[in-house]
């Protein structure tokens, strides 16, 4: 330490020395320094305001250069966003067309636009995060379009279900307008309407739909045709129609690959209105318009699928619509049969008759068979025939109600002609006779013969249209009319006859009048002839047996006439009041039978104009009723006792009666033909007043007895009868021989007819 120090006092001596020997240099240096330091200071502050005068220079131009910067920089940037632009903007855009065109439901576009947007543009631009959002939004896009476009086809379905009545009844007008041009031009072949030209139009109607612009569409399924003038061609019924909804939603399910998917819909929901549509309404057979509308729904749905059929491939096929068509028909036929049965107006059933070809005819135009539909019509035609039958026995009744019975008078030439004209009757008699004069028959005579031809015509309306031949036309008429004579005409007439008020001069015009129709049934059959062309002579013609009808009628007339005489006779015979018990007899004969004699011959008298075989057995059956009725009275068991004067008063009414009979009140018997029907009485009489027992006895079973028509049993019970007046009437009448005498003459010879009654049982 100690030379450490010694060290270090050396060195301080040597820097001390070498100090001293540089000071005044040091201090030399020091004094330059602070000149130094002087100028330096001037020199900073020239080089602070250089610096302040360059920075204040350079300001501006630092921010110039700062502008140009950001100037190049947005250069840049906007560049870049022009080269990123360039490729967005045209998705953009196609995105924009895409949402216009879904906006103005040009879905099927839109579907286009889609699918080049996904597979062109925006793989592209896909890091950007807006085209990723488009991205994950196409599928929904896809799915909306393909749900709007089912809701268009949906909104059309249920238009054209709505609206099928009116394509159904446009269908028909056309129909009905072809049938009547075929009418008129008969010589000419189908020139519209037929499957060709239908298909013409839908083919048209469909180069249409894709031909316009979806902007115009409007997807409204039925266009306005209701301001049309009825005397313009009636539209086609595919014209009514936009189908654009069915072909844009077809395609759009077709790209979609869902095709098969739309098919089975659309079948399926048009299935579904067939069966509506097929369902008629419960009063569907009131009207006539009831029919109709239900027709129109039928043909507007088949006209709308013959469409579809024809102008989409594959989406309805031939099978789909026969098996449509069948069932269609099986149903129509069940409920048109179900309907029209209870229908009672011929006109109605005549109407639709009309109708239900015109529906026959405007399908079968579209190619559908309707064989079914007039085969059904042969079915209506039986029921229209039991309606017009119906019909015509109100007419019958009502004609056969306000007759009059009486020959028609005709006081002028002008209405002999009206009536002939009416009814084929000719007699060159009373043609000769001069005015006023009569015709036999009275006014329902030709009343019923022109109601005939009305039926005739009637029947012949509905067989028009139905393709039958001229034979079958002819044999249905027939029939129907031979219907109408021998039911409907048959039972007016015979209610007429059989009515309680008719009387004797009703019933012998009734057999006037239907003598005079029986012979008018050939005029018919010549009518018949002349409206169907067919000859009565072609085979398996049916002829009219009508003249049964009249004959039926002319017997029970003639039956009702004996019945009512009988009954006369019966009224007459109840007034009769005779006693048994007289014993001597008037002078005359009973009041009661001249009065009834009086009737008869005025009721003969009006016999002249019936046949003579008619009046002949009126007036025999009138007196063989007489002679029984007088037999029963004299016989009845009320009568217990009689007297001779009691028998010889009823002699002298039989005698009365036996005067009648050979009078002739009637012309035509011969000889004592009409005396015969009182024999049996006059033998009995005789038997009785002559007191003839004896050759009664003697004789009896002998064909050339005098008494053959005397019954020993009617004689024992008029013999029992006058015993027991002796017994009780005679009580001295034992004192008596002569009574006692003929009481055992009484006796035997009731004994003896007693024997005879035995041995004839025996």
């Amino acid at each position: 330490m100690e030379k450490l120090e010694a060290r270090i006092r050396n060195h301080d001596r040597e820097i001390e020395k070498m100090c001293n020997f540089h000071y005044q240099g040091f201090v030399d240096s020091i004094t330059e320094l602070l000149k130094v330091r002087g100028e330096a200071q001037k020199l900073k502050n020239q080089v602070t305001d250089t610096n302040r005068k360059l920075q204040n220079e350079g300001k501006e131009l630092i921010i110039a250069m700062e502008e140009l910067k950001q100037c190049r920089l947005q250069q840049r940037n906007i560049s870049a966003t022009v080269d990123k632009l360039t490729l967005c903007l045209p998705v953009l855009e196609m995105y924009s067309k895409l949402r216009e065109q879904m906006k103005s439901k040009r879905h099927y576009p839109a579907l286009k636009t889609l699918e080049h947007l996904e597979h062109t543009y925006l793989p592209q631009v896909s890091h950007y995060r807006f085209c990723k959002i488009m991205v994950d939004n196409i599928p929904k896009l896809r799915e909306e379009i393909k749900e709007v476009s089912m809701s268009d086809l949906k909104d059309f379905l249920e238009s054209i279900r709505k609206h099928s009545d009116k394509i159904g009844e446009t269908a028909m007008k056309q129909a009905q307008q072809q049938r009547n041009l075929d009418n008129i031009v008969s010589q000419h072949p189908r020139i519209s309407g037929g499957k060709k030209s239908k298909k013409e139009v839908c083919a048209s109607s469909d180069l249409e739909v894709k031909n316009t612009s979806p902007m115009s569409e409007q997807d409204s399924g039925i266009l306005d045709v209701e301001d049309e003038d009825e005397d313009e061609e009636v539209p086609g019924a595919q014209d009514l129609v936009d189908f654009s909804p069915v072909y844009r939603c077809l395609h759009i399910y077709s790209v979609l690959g869902a095709r098969e998917t739309f098919e089975n819909y659309y079948r399926k929901q048009r299935r579904k209105q067939a069966r509506l549509v097929l369902q008629p309404p419960s009063n569907m057979h009131e009207t006539l318009d009831g029919y109709r509308k239900y027709f129109n729904q039928i043909v507007g749905f088949f006209v709308v699928e013959d469409h579809i059929l024809h102008t989409t491939q594959g989406l309805v096929n031939r099978a789909y619509i026969d098996e449509l068509w069948e069932m269609a028909l099986s149903k129509t036929i069940a409920a048109l049969r179900t309907h029209s049965s209870y229908c009672s107006d011929p006109s109605l059933v005549l109407d639709l008759k009309n109708l239900i070809v015109l529906f026959a005819d405007t399908l079968q135009g579209y190619g559908f068979p309707v064989n079914q539909l007039f085969d059904m019509l042969l079915e209506i035609r039986d029921q229209y025939s039991e309606t017009l039958l119906k019909k015509w026995s109100g007419v019958f009744r009502n004609i056969l109600d306000s007759d009059n019975y009486s020959p028609i008078p005709v006081i002028s030439e002008e209405i002999y002609k009206k009536i002939v004209g009416q009814f084929p009757f000719q007699d060159a008699e009373l043609e000769k006779q001069p005015f006023p004069k009569k015709f036999p028959f009275s006014e329902f005579v030709p009343k019923v013969y022109n109601q005939i031809k009305e039926f005739i015509y009637a029947c012949l309306k509905f067989s028009e249209d139905l393709h039958l031949s001229s034979t079958e036309v002819d044999d249905m008429i027939r029939k129907s009319t031979n219907l109408l004579l021998t039911r409907t005409l048959s039972n007016c007439l015979q209610n007429v006859i059989k009515r309680k008020n008719v009387g004797l001069t009703e019933l012998v015009q009734i057999i006037i009048n239907t003598t005079h129709l029986e012979k008018s049934c050939k005029f018919l059959e010549e009518f018949i002839t002349n409206i169907t062309n067919v000859l009565p002579e072609t085979v398996h013609t049916t002829k009219l047996y009508g003249t049964t009808t009249f004959k039926d009628a002319r017997h029970a007339a003639e039956e009702e006439i004996y019945t009512n005489l009988n009954q006369k006779i019966d009224q007459f015979l109840q007034l009769a009041d005779y006693d048994w018990m007289t014993m001597e007899p008037s002078s005359k004969a009973s009041e009661y039978l001249v009065d009834l004699i009086g009737f008869l011959r005025s009721t003969f008298a009006v016999f002249t104009h019936l046949p003579g075989k008619v009046a002949q057995t009126a007036c025999m059956s009138a007196c063989k009723h007489l002679s029984t009725s007088l037999m029963q009275l004299l016989l009845e068991a009320e009568v217990r006792q009689l007297t001779l004067g009691a028998l010889q008063q009823f002699n002298l009414d039989v005698e009365e009666c036996e005067q009648f009979a050979r009078s002739g009140p009637v012309p035509g018997f011969q000889g004592d033909t009409l005396q015969l029907a009182f024999i049996d009485l006059r033998q009995l009489l005789d038997l009785f007043i002559q007191w003839d027992w004896s050759t009664y006895l003697a004789d009896y079973g002998q064909p050339t007895c005098k008494y053959l028509r005397v019954n020993p049993t009617t004689a024992l019970v008029l013999l029992e009868k006058m015993r027991d007046t002796s017994r009780k009437n005679n009580v001295f009448a034992q004192f008596r021989k002569n009574e006692r005498d003929k009481q055992k003459l009484i006796d035997t010879v009731a004994k003896q007819l007693r024997s005879l009654i035995n041995s004839h049982h025996s």
